[in-house]
């Protein structure tokens, strides 16, 4: 039963490559995309990444912070329909933005239901779990 439940786990945490990231548009001002940077980060985005220590600092351009942080807002808001537009400075992208030390994330950090569900039913019962 244990090697099931591992199995279960495995296949539930195997990713895939498709996603939908939100990104700034080409051709701005730095003025408008900083406005929009201020406001996805005052707004609920994780901007921690983009703080000069952080992962996503570099390349330091207002353009590629700007994307970590309206990418972050939009993941957060579960993908909401108007929550990558930032008064038109924000567009869609079915490619991945992620560099190597800044991983963009393509949905909102969560645990599958399934898996949860899987977690608290077998973890809370140990004796059905290693039976």
């Amino acid at each position: 039963m244990a090697v099931f439940v591992l199995v279960m786990i495995l296949l539930a945490m195997a990713g895939h490559s498709s996603g939908t990231w939100c990104v700034c548009k080409e051709g701005l001002s730095e003025a408008m995309l900083q406005k929009t940077l201020d406001y996805a980060c005052g707004a609920g985005a994780d901007c921690g990444p983009i703080h000069q220590t952080g992962p996503c600092f570099n390349p330091n351009t207002v353009k590629s912070h700007c994307s970590y942080a309206v990418n972050s807002f939009f993941q957060k808001k579960g993908q909401s329909l108007g929550t990558c537009d930032f008064a038109g400075t924000a567009t869609f992208s079915a490619s991945d933005p992620s560099y190597t030390t800044c991983p963009f994330p393509a949905s909102a950090r969560y645990t599958p239901f399934f898996l949860s569900s899987l977690l608290i039913c077998c973890f809370a019962n140990k004796n059905w779990l290693w039976s």
